[in-house]
């Protein structure tokens, strides 16, 4: 009788992406700051030309303060993990009993024992380099993948900051007045929302919720940047 291998189960996971993570924060807040840029402008009633010169100042401005954010908290962050890794490849060398010890609580704690438990701590620390990886995640729940690179991260803030940044500003250079600032909220609001809904899908939550959450940030910042603009205009402390 000819054996049945029951096929393998294939099963989608989730891995914590750094690229992912800087794009929506950067097109996030690329495009939250044109667009609070040139709602605010625009409120106090000035031309589309200032409008789109103080909306590109200010995005290549956050750009760049966001891409060196985001290197130099990266690299902190990978620093500090580096440490991390270096203090457990000397504990390993140099405390080598201490550290089995260490696995073996790791795996008495997930159910193991007797024989079992005494398989899985030989087969572990029988190969240093499976042994480092077991102590980073079981121990540290460190991973290097998860953080990225400090220029990359740089890079792809900096580039992603300016396509969200760049949307809002497009209406500007085609429509003048509320008709392009319309325009660009419903441009920001849809953007954002499929930034959000994919965002949510990645991380396996509501989709709409996360879809609902980006756009109406959104809203949000135009409104009050409105509001300002209009009311410092109205006010006379701004007249052009």
């Amino acid at each position: 009788m000819k054996e049945v291998i029951e096929p393998r189960h294939l099963e989608p996971h989730l891995k914590e992406s750094s690229a992912m993570r800087d794009f929506v924060f950067g097109f996030g807040d690329g495009i939250n700051t044109s667009l609070g840029i040139a709602a605010g402008v625009g409120g106090a009633d000035v031309s589309a030309n200032i409008i789109i010169l103080a909306a590109l100042v200010g995005m290549f401005t956050g750009a760049k303060a966001m891409a060196v954010q985001n290197y130099l908290a990266v690299k902190t962050q990978r620093q500090l993990l580096t440490s991390e890794i270096a203090r457990e490849k000397w504990e390993i060398e140099n405390k080598p009993d201490d550290e089995r010890k260490e696995i073996r609580e790791i795996y008495e704690a997930k159910g193991f024992s007797g024989k079992d438990l005494d398989m899985v701590v030989e087969k572990i620390t029988s190969d240093k380099k499976v042994w480092l990886e077991t102590m980073l995640t079981e121990e540290l729940n460190l991973n290097l993948e998860i953080v990225g690179s400090p220029i990359k991260s740089a890079l792809r803030m900096f580039v992603s900051f300016l396509i969200g940044g760049l949307l809002p500003i497009l209406p500007f250079f085609v429509f003048s007045g509320l008709d392009a600032l319309f325009v660009a909220i419903g441009i920001s609001i849809s953007t954002s929302f499929v930034v959000g809904v994919i965002k949510s899908k990645m991380s396996n939550t509501n989709k709409l919720i996360g879809g609902l959450e980006m756009a109406g940030l959104g809203t949000g910042v135009a409104l009050i940047g409105y509001g300002i603009g209009s009311e410092l205009s109205n006010l006379g402390i701004i007249n052009f």
